[in-house]
């Protein structure tokens, strides 16, 4: 479900921008949106609610228990960090729902300490008992025998006492440096002989596993672990000889992390980034969490020498970090996690023939093929697109756009071993892409290297659309094969992010993306697209219009509807439109993973408006903008959501989609998902999240995921009936 690298699944650019409100037509209602941070928090609660459902299989539940401490540590590290920076610059932008910063901080602080302390009660009395249930117990050091505890004092000597760094505050050693999201022990120890106490701090090495095995020799059905921070914490003796240890606590600080590099000030990108991301390293602390026995002593001391307000201070039980339970997901208990699902190869790439050997330029040539990963794979169709590639003697050139990718990308040495075989190859890396930067720019360096033409887009603008061009010679003359995806060219979180692509030999829409790439590589100023609508010149008013145009046939009477499926709407343009689209009469349909600023059911504003929400084993990252026009449907998919950014600050596509099948298949996807026997979670009136499980008679509702993995599995090759 919610992403990867430990899980964090955000939208957190700043984007407080200018307030984009449309003027025309009659004004519009104050208040009419939702606060966007603690509608963040709200998605970030939905997550919980699945670690708080017994219904799932509990190393699931641990999984989404971690989710949600990944989720809020980002939450954190960009968006409060930005709220904070905007108080300390007196930049006095209101927020989307017009309220200062300082106003909103204090909501954020309300309601982030109530959904850390409820996390915190999922895991203690929820999930950890049910894994205990099940043979996996995560136990206190007090709570073993002295054979548990001779074994693991072998492990802490072998093992962990080397790897440790006590360092000592006194005259002659300053308060250390405490890293972004490090757990540390706060020590205070007594020399024996002059009765003088010092403080210490000692870092949780994150090079260890966060859980250590108490008995090797146990099954993997009966397992206990143990904290690394309570292994070492019991064996302070080690690592203060001759002091009488007083007191000992763990604690943990967030840092702001966000970067901003000024385009336009520096002559090299990739120089004034490394600074940059060499800086985030010592942003300003923002949260201090602790663990709730820490003496009154060691926190004025914290406080102090962080320069943190109690606002900023979050008490709670052991364990803290429940990041680190995504360790626990490593464990071999197939039945105690979702059902294995292998992706299965799009049948519309399949050969003809069972044996024959496939070919994915021939399968593109016989049509459009709409991809929806993690159901088919990702492996077998965009990935072996540009393998093939590649590798084909007959293709010229290869045009990419990179925004994330995974470590040992299939997708990037396919890009070199082209470059590598004469064919031209340009890659677009988006080296600003948060918190993956110092990767991209690893990336961008070895491509290079290897001869391909390596770009950064535009000034002041993140390349995020997800585009792939290749150029292939056929029969005497040049052909366009194209992929436009909603999703990342990643082949990791391929396999548990929900995506769509498209892939297509239609010459229009290779001309377009041709003259996409001359845009974003060189100094072509190109402002017509015939399948595309591209930001930030044109996306927003492009589907404004789309929007005003259902309004208009509503008004005439005319079949009309919009439904919308992406991660997040903010854009107060966007959301106004649909506002004046529901008071025509329009029914609009509205699928949101994350924040929604949106209020539907208001009356005289919103009434026709449903908004709705899926979570699950996979994370929901398809964008889809389906318009009725009056029987005649636009229905485009590519990569923005409906926020400032995406508008206005990014590159960004969306394509049309044309194949009368392809179009069938998107309103099925609306109609499950909006189906009352559907789980979901709703969102009401007064802007709650209410999630429906059970129907009247108390039977569970469909699952979306499960449902589709079913009905992708049983399509057939083309030309077979079994």
């Amino acid at each position: 479900m919610i992403s990867l690298d430990a899980g964090v699944v955000t939208d957190f650019d700043d984007d407080y921008d200018e307030l984009a409100v449309t003027t025309d037509g009659p004004p519009l209602p104050e208040g009419r949106y939702l606060d966007r941070e603690l509608s963040w928090l709200a998605f970030n609660n939905r997550v919980l609610e699945l670690a708080e459902d017994p219904s799932l299989p509990v190393l699931e539940r641990a999984n989404f228990l971690a989710i949600f401490a990944s989720n809020l540590d980002e939450f954190f590290m960009v968006r409060v960090a930005g709220l904070k920076r905007r108080i300390l610059t007196d930049l006095a932008v209101p927020t989307n729902v017009g309220r200062r910063p300082t106003d909103v901080l204090e909501d954020i602080s309300v309601k982030a300490h109530e959904l850390q302390a409820r996390h915190s009660a999922a895991w203690r009395n929820l999930v950890s008992p049910a894994l205990a249930d099940e043979g996996i117990r995560i136990v206190a050091y007090s709570e073993l025998d002295e054979a548990d505890r001779e074994n693991l004092r072998e492990i802490f000597s072998q093992q962990i006492f080397p790897v440790l760094m006590p360092l000592a505050v006194d005259p002659a050693h300053p308060f250390p440096y405490i890293s972004g999201l490090s757990l540390n022990l706060s020590v205070r120890v007594r020399n024996s002989k002059t009765g003088k106490e010092e403080f210490a701090r000692l870092k949780v090495p994150q090079v260890l596993n966060r859980f250590i095995r108490v008995d090797q020799r146990e099954s993997v059905n009966e397992l206990r672990f143990i904290p690394l921070e309570d292994l070492i914490a019991n064996h302070l003796g080690d690592l203060f000889p001759g002091m009488e240890v007083v007191e000992h606590h763990v604690f943990r600080v967030t840092r702001n992390e966000d970067v901003e590099v000024e385009e336009d000030e520096t002559e090299n990108l990739l120089q004034a980034l490394e600074k940059e991301l060499l800086r985030r390293r010592f942003g300003p602390p923002i949260r201090l969490e602790i663990t709730d026995d820490m003496d009154a002593v060691t926190l004025e001391l914290l406080v102090r020498e962080l320069d943190i307000t109690e606002q900023e201070v979050y008490r709670l039980p052991w364990p803290l970090d429940l990041g680190g339970l995504f360790d626990l997901t490593r464990i071999p208990r197939p039945d105690l996690k979702y059902p294995k699902h292998v992706p299965t190869t799009s049948v519309a790439l399949l050969p003809p023939e069972p044996n024959a050997k496939p070919d994915i330029f021939k399968a593109i040539s016989r049509g459009d093929i709409l991809l929806h990963h993690p159901y088919e794979s990702f492996a077998t169709s965009v990935q072996a697109f540009l393998e093939q590639a590649a590798a084909d003697p007959h293709v010229l050139a290869i045009k990419q756009t990179l925004y994330r990718t995974s470590g040992d990308s299939p997708i990037v040495e396919a890009l070199i071993d082209a470059a590598e075989a004469g064919k031209q190859v340009l890659a677009l890396v988006e080296i600003k892409a948060r918190f993956d930067e110092q990767a991209n720019i690893s990336w961008a360096r070895k491509l290079e290297k290897a001869g391909v033409h390596v770009v950064y887009g535009l000034v002041g603008l993140k390349t995020h659309c997800k585009l792939a061009l290749v150029i292939r010679q056929e029969k005497g003359r040049l052909k366009s094969y194209s992929h436009i995806g909603t999703g990342n060219y990643n082949p990791k979180t391929s396999r548990i992010y929900e995506d769509l692509g498209l892939l297509t030999a239609d010459d229009q829409v290779g001309k377009d993306l041709t003259r996409l790439f001359n845009e974003l590589s060189g100094y072509a100023i190109e402002k017509k697209f015939k399948r595309l609508l591209v930001a930030p010149l044109h996306l927003r008013k492009g589907l404004l219009k789309r929007i005003a145009d259902e309004a208009e046939n509503a008004r005439k009477g005319l079949p009309s509807g919009i439904r919308i499926k992406l991660n997040s709407i903010v854009d107060e343009a966007i959301i106004d439109g649909l506002y004046r689209a529901s008071q025509a009469g329009v029914p609009i349909d509205i699928w949101v993973r994350g924040i929604c600023s949106l209020k539907p059911g208001q009356e005289g504003l919103s009434e026709t408006i449903r908004v709705r929400s899926i979570l699950g084993r996979y994370l929901e990252h398809s964008r889809i903008f389906s318009f009725h026009n009056n029987g005649d449907p636009q229905v485009f998919i590519g990569s923005a959501d409906m926020m400032h950014r995406n508008l206005d600050r990014r590159v960004e596509a969306l394509v049309r989609l044309v194949d009368p099948d392809h179009l069938r298949e998107i309103d099925g996807l609306f109609e499950l998902a909006m189906s009352d026997a559907v789980t979901s979670w709703a969102l009401d009136e007064a802007g709650d999240w209410i999630r429906s499980v059970v129907d009247a008679e108390g039977v569970h509702l469909i699952d979306l995921q499960d449902e589709l993995m079913q009905q992708i599995s049983r399509r057939k090759r083309p030309g077979t009936t079994r």
